[in-house]
């Protein structure tokens, strides 16, 4: 290359280095200058709702236990938003990655408008990342005035593909931080934390591919914890009020309602509304009676907001949290991760606790079933010292249950996020066992010591890691890879990706090799 070339590219590389540093400057005025009032969680009230009624009674008599319900049936998990939505009357705390405005993300956005007329406080947190499109719902909401929507890490350029792609290059390295956290808490009282966004593949409403996946309603402490944490990202710096961003038209509330108000009357949503009436959530609500296991030893815990702003990581984040409980598995440790990509260090953890004879079972997602490829490209390579170690490695396929749709899908693809230490306690959250989880993204969930939970969220694992669910690895002696179809008649042994097409495997396998595991 000659001299004038790399010339050219130096001068290149100094107009885009100062072109970044002068939008990172005008970005953190504007958001400086935009920034919301602070606001916080609502006093909680003996008899003020119903959830007050129907929950304080419970926690009444187990001072300082949490009350976990493991929602891992699609539509509980919706069933349980939508029915504390109803049944809330002071407050709606609402943080998410993903809220797609299609059929169910709608049912649900107008269970919050109708909550918001009954005098409901409603504070909806998004991460950007996902909200395009959905900015003329979120400002018509927003346009009520007991609604308040605010997006995490924003783009100032909301039209126009061109100039929102500009400043993504321009803004990558903060862009490239987002909020995977995913929360709802009603009046104080009862909060959902876990793997779920809203959207209809999280409830078994998408016509092609729907997530296998888990959330854990809890009441008692575990909510206070979730509420300081939600505090937390809507005071931060990185939380900017969509009006700053974008404005509702006139008339567009009244709009919205018109258009959103179908909902449960459909044909189409009476399966949901059947499960809202026969949810074990609501069931127990109402009756005052539940099959929540308690314990006392249950915490919500969470990354800080200030990781997406490159904050020096501390020992009081995520991934050393989660480590130390992972850690002190004398027996057996059953991990589920859709997107699993341990790294080098996360290998070598893994070979300490098999070499102190405890028993590893990981599951994560075959490349067909995978929603990701690049991910499976950046995990392949680690099957290998994995399986020589002695884990147990199983893949699930892409094929769900025969019935596991409502409206004809065939597909799964796992999207639960947990863990199971020697069968008597766990985590149950956002976090996968991946390079973005660990340095990128913002992550929470529940851990907690109850043997009863332990063993609910085990039988989910055993049910997943079943023959009819997944393919069960095997290494040769030869260091090839074989997956083993226990369920086919007659039993089926691929020696390559099963059910993946020549192309998905060819672009898994280029990812593999390219240099982008730490964005993985």
């Amino acid at each position: 290359m000659g001299s004038r070339a790399l010339k050219w590219i130096g001068i290149a590389l100094a107009v885009f280095t100062a072109a970044s540093l002068l939008s990172l400057y005008a970005y953190g005025r504007f958001a400086e200058r935009v920034r919301g009032p602070q606001s916080h969680a609502l006093e909680l009230q003996v008899n003020g709702t119903v959830l007050d009624r129907a929950i304080a009674p419970m926690t009444a008599a187990r001072p300082g236990q949490t009350g976990m319900l493991i929602l891992s049936d699609n539509l509980d998990a919706f069933a349980a938003r939508a029915a504390t939505a109803r049944m809330a009357g002071r407050s709606l705390d609402l943080q998410y990655y993903i809220w797609h405005a299609d059929f169910t993300g709608n049912l649900i956005y107008n269970e919050l408008l109708r909550a918001a007329d009954r005098g409901v406080r409603i504070r909806l947190l998004l991460d950007d990342l996902n909200v395009h499109g959905s900015d003329s719902v979120l400002a018509s909401l927003d346009s009520h005035p007991l609604v308040e929507v605010r997006l995490f890490n924003p783009t100032r350029a909301r039209e126009g593909t061109v100039a929102r792609g500009v400043e993504l290059l321009l803004r990558f390295l903060s862009l490239n931080r987002r909020m995977h956290n995913k929360t709802w808490i009603a009046d104080g009282r009862l909060a959902i934390v876990g793997g779920r966004n809203i959207g209809d593949e999280y409830f078994d409403a998408a016509p092609d591919v729907n997530f296998m996946d888990t959330d854990v309603a809890v009441v008692g402490p575990a909510v206070a914890q979730s509420e300081a944490i939600f505090d937390a990202y809507w005071n931060s710096a990185s939380a900017i009020p969509l009006e700053a961003l974008v404005q509702a038209r006139p008339g567009a509330l009244e709009k919205l309602r018109g258009g959103i108000d179908a909902g449960l009357q459909s044909v189409r949503a009476a399966p949901y509304a059947q499960r809202l009436r026969q949810s074990p959530l609501v069931q127990a609500l109402n009756q005052g009676r539940t099959r929540m296991h308690w314990t006392t030893e249950a915490a919500v815990v969470s990354d800080p907001p200030e990781k997406a702003e490159g904050a020096t990581p501390e020992p009081d984040w995520m991934t050393p949290i989660l480590l130390e409980h992972a850690s002190r598995a004398q027996r057996e440790l059953k991990v589920v991760s859709p997107y699993f990509v341990p790294g080098d260090n996360g290998v070598e953890w893994i070979a300490g606790l098999r070499q102190r004879g405890v028993e590893v079972g990981i599951l994560t997602n075959s490349l067909a079933a995978n929603d990701v490829m690049a991910v499976h490209g950046g995990y392949a390579n680690y099957r290998v010292p994995l399986l020589r170690s002695g884990v147990s490695l199983f893949e699930l396929k892409p094929q769900g249950r025969v019935d596991g749709s409502l409206f004809g899908s065939s597909g799964a693809s796992l999207h639960t996020k947990a863990f199971i230490v020697d069968g008597s306690g766990g985590f149950i959250g956002s976090f996968n066992l991946d390079p973005r989880s660990i340095n990128l993204n913002t992550e929470m969930g529940l851990l907690f010591d109850s043997p009863a939970a332990a063993a609910e969220l085990e039988a989910l694992y055993q049910a997943k890691t079943a023959a009819d669910t997944s393919y069960r690895l095997q290494l040769m002696d030869d260091g090839s890879l074989r997956w083993h179809d226990d369920a086919a008649q007659p039993p089926e042994v691929w020696d390559k990706e099963p059910e993946a097409s020549i192309w998905r495997r060819a672009g898994a396998w280029l990812v593999g090799w390219l240099p982008v595991e730490s964005q993985l």
